[in-house]
């Protein structure tokens, strides 16, 4: 009791108490700023630690200058009316002062202080890739309701990327629902109703950031681009849309329109995508890749708000999601800001598997577009595999020595040599399933379809009984792998790919082997693919012509 009435009447107590509830203030302010300003993550954490060390400190000076005998001779030897604590106090106030000014520089600053998330304990360090071939500062984590995240940092610039891939696409839609995918990429801008409904572009662009999203026949994939200072505004608005996503029935008719007029203006008026559409129709019989991604008509009209609440519960779980961030952040800070923000989102059953594996092509197929066009179209596609096939990198060869630029085979036999197309072109569908080889080509106004087409065929033909050379080979191998170092160079690239492998080849670590894999690849390996794929009962043929006068 003699301690307490001591400590008391040296004002020791109440040193503490001034201390404890300026700092409760400090705190609170903080974390209220946090939550509404663009400010670093880490600001509330660098308060604390400063508090925190202050406090031991002031207590320290008090007892030491206020109850020990050598404090106590040294306070009489100073002017009474002004005691140790108090000039302690000054200097101790002065030093807080100090480091407040040097927090607030940081705040606005950046780069003056390091980021301090990693004295806060329970922030989760994620695991580090296994690979050799992987960076190994790129780290993951999969929180407690099925949502995986992957960080690779990258400080070159004080920017962030944010890319937030969903395992929902045409694939994942039947007859009735097709366009429910894309529809979404639409809705999940608008249907939030914090603070209102359409605010999230606002928000973002108020914070110096932009957004985007696109739609494919496997996933959805959102993209977000920003400044480091608003990683917990962007974090926020992400959260709030996918937990609190409100399907008001005047915007859901209102986009439904929206989404209409984008089909007529992608599909019907456009004389490529309206024949791509009938030829990946034709071509397959079974699988829902034969849906297009924009949706039909009919179902475009006729949606339920039930149809998309089932949807949206089913596809946008957090299971069935995957976050990457890269640039200028650190796997602590994202880890915490996901743990704050996403992890609430509870987790739904799986969505029920795409089963319907396509049969075998045992012949050609062949559809007619008739439109108004001045130069027809010659499409062929070619049943061929999935993203995580391994004759995937191949095929990527192949179709660069056949259609790959100006030097091309196909270019130089078709377009400069014989005059039969005025432009060529390939892609390879990579998807969850077996995809398509897909050639594109604009002929002349006045060209001949099936003289076209019968020379491509030869020339396919030809490089699977033949081969290609070594000049070509090597030329293929440069133009993919400096696409894949180019792509890496930015932290847009670093978001993308790793999403894609990490989605289509169950781990992202699978990217930083390509370059060995596409070294790897043999001439043999390019004809025994192209002999295996580019057969005439593989195939379904597309044109797409003005009609005759007769037909008119």
């Amino acid at each position: 009791m003699a301690l307490f009435a001591e400590l008391r009447r040296r004002n020791v107590l109440k040193v503490a108490l001034l201390y404890a509830v300026t700092s409760w203030l400090i705190v609170w302010f903080v974390g209220a700023i946090q939550s509404t300003k663009h400010v670093p993550v880490w600001t509330e954490t660098f308060a604390l630690f400063v508090l925190a060390i202050g406090f031991p400190v002031a207590l320290l000076f008090a007892w030491t200058y206020e109850i020990t005998p050598a404090g106590l001779k040294k306070a009489a030897d100073v002017d009474q009316t002004q005691s140790i604590v108090y000039k302690t106090g000054q200097k101790l106030n002065a030093a807080v002062l100090v480091l407040g000014v040097l927090g607030v520089l940081a705040v606005f600053g950046q780069r003056l202080l390091p980021k301090f998330e990693f004295i806060l304990p329970g922030i989760p360090e994620g695991d580090a890739p296994v690979s050799v071939t992987a960076p190994a500062d790129i780290r993951s984590l999969t929180l407690d309701n099925g949502l995986k995240i992957i960080v690779w940092p990258d400080h070159d610039i004080p920017n962030v990327v944010m890319y937030n891939f969903v395992r929902a696409g045409a694939r994942n839609e039947y007859p009735g629902i097709t366009g429910l995918s894309h529809y979404f990429e639409h809705m999940m801008f608008l249907g939030s109703g914090d603070p209102e409904p359409g605010a999230f572009d606002r928000i973002m662009e108020d914070a110096g950031g932009s957004n985007n999203a696109y739609t494919t026949s496997d996933i959805t994939v959102y993209q977000d681009w920003f400044p480091l200072a608003a990683i917990e505004t962007i974090f926020a608005i992400e959260a709030e849309r996918h937990k609190n996503l409100k399907l008001l029935p005047e915007v859901v008719e209102s986009e439904r329109a929206v989404v209409y007029s984008e089909r007529r203006a992608s599909i019907d008026d456009n004389n490529f995508w309206k024949l791509a559409e009938q030829v990946v129709a034709t071509a397959y019989i079974a699988h829902p890749y034969q849906f297009t991604v924009i949706g039909w008509p009919s179902d475009i009209e006729s949606w339920t708000l039930e149809d998309l609440e089932n949807f949206h519960r089913t596809y946008y779980a957090p299971n069935n999601r995957t976050v990457v961030v890269t640039g200028d952040v650190t796997p602590g800070e994202v880890f915490k800001l996901a743990d704050k923000h996403f992890a609430s989102l509870p987790a739904q059953d799986p969505p029920p598997p795409v089963r319907t594996v396509e049969p075998e092509q045992l012949g050609e197929r062949r559809t007619l577009v008739e439109a108004p066009a001045q130069t027809p179209l010659l499409h062929l596609a070619f049943h061929a595999g999935s993203a995580s096939d391994p004759d995937a990198v191949p095929m990527q060869l192949l179709l660069n020595v056949l259609a790959g630029g100006s030097s091309s085979r196909l270019h130089r036999i078709l377009v400069e040599n014989e005059g039969l197309a005025i432009a060529v072109g390939a892609y390879q569908d990579e998807g969850f399933d077996p995809g398509l080889a897909y050639f594109y080509l604009t002929l002349p106004s006045d060209g001949d379809p099936a003289a076209a087409e019968r020379r491509t065929l030869e020339e396919l033909q030809r490089i699977a009984t033949d081969g290609v050379s070594d000049a070509e080979l090597a030329k293929a191998r440069n133009i993919v792998l400096a696409d894949y170092w180019r792509g890496l160079a930015t932290i847009d690239g670093k978001a993308a790919a790793l999403g894609q492998y990490e989605v289509f080849h169950g781990n992202y670590e699978k990217l930083f082997d390509l370059p060995a894999t596409v070294e790897a690849v043999t001439a043999e390996d390019m004809s025994r693919v192209a002999a295996k794929v580019f057969r005439e009962n593989n195939m379904t043929v597309g044109v797409l012509r003005a009609p005759t006068e007769e037909e008119k």
